[in-house]
């Protein structure tokens, strides 16, 4: 069993049986920061394993929750009361996705931010052991969400732990915060995102903290899925309805002394290049 820091910390199994065999199906994981960050960032990998016998999704949040925007029926519910909710409301998410582990391991968002925060490196570390997933999902290192960044950093640094033969075949860093985009075609992976679409809405308006707490995710989500797919490819028709957005983190993982920063000013100068190149060739001065 995995050893939790936080005390408000738990591992969900929504669909009952051992921890051991539920770990064990892992074939998708997802790190995200809050409730509800893993239903926007991850509904590809929610969608690959959903009602799939030979695949599991697992969910992982850091934080706990506290400090996010309410309104409503929410606005006069404490940090402590909203907490709670959140969690719940969680633990609904991976019910009717069908996941086969959630883990919330409720760590306060300005610990994760502003220290090493060791121990938290230490359970990603043990969780990705335990799980051993193929596929793997993060926050992208451009997010403008300072958490998701922070959580970001420290799920690369359990990642790079783990001995080569042991690390997920494809780590994808997706938009939450900041589309994605902007990014070069040749390098931004599109994440189909469409299918099952009623399941799609479903798992985001779980989040009615949330949604009817004054951020109508819901809309918003499905909204930039669709524009993304449709936007994608100007002379082609749509293949797909709804599209995430995702970068290759497998760089980061095979050379140990690519920082982030050289990894993230890499993306931003391949894109400038190919603004500036498009700008002097269809220039008529």
């Amino acid at each position: 069993m995995i050893k939790f820091s936080e005390p408000g910390a738990d591992l969900f199994i929504p669909g009952g049986g051992s921890i051991a065999n539920a770990l064990s199906r892992t074939s998708h994981l997802a790190i995200a920061a809050h409730q509800d960050d893993i239903e926007i960032l991850a509904f590809h990998g929610i969608a690959e394993c959903y009602q799939q016998a030979e695949r599991g999704f697992c969910g992982v949040v850091v934080t706990d929750g506290a400090g996010s925007p309410r309104a409503g029926d929410y606005a006069e519910y404490t940090d402590e009361k909203m907490q709670e909710i959140r969690a719940e409301e969680q633990r609904a998410a991976a019910k009717l996705g069908k996941y086969s582990a959630q883990f919330q391991l409720a760590y306060p968002s300005h610990q994760v931010k502003n220290t090493p925060a060791l121990s938290l490196v230490d359970e990603l570390e043990e969780i990705l052991i335990k799980t051993q997933p193929e596929v793997v999902y993060l926050h992208n290192p451009m997010d403008k969400h300072d958490t998701h960044v922070a959580v970001f950093l420290k799920s690369l640094a359990a990642l790079r732990r783990l001995p080569e033969k042991n690390r997920p075949k494809v780590v994808y860093a997706c938009e939450v915060w900041r589309d994605l985009d902007w990014v070069c075609d040749k390098e931004k992976i599109a994440l189909k995102s469409d299918e099952p679409r009623e399941l799609a809405l479903a798992l985001l308006q779980v989040f009615d903290s949330q949604v009817s707490g004054g951020k109508r995710y819901d809309q918003a989500v499905l909204g930039r899925r669709l524009a993304h797919a449709t936007f994608s490819h100007s002379h082609v028709v749509d293949d797909v309805k709804g599209v995430t957005y995702a970068i290759d983190v497998m760089p980061l993982l095979e050379d140990s002394m690519l920082t982030v920063e050289a990894y993230v000013q890499g993306f931003v100068e391949r894109f400038a290049y190919s603004l500036t190149t498009t700008l002097a060739a269809l220039s008529q001065d």
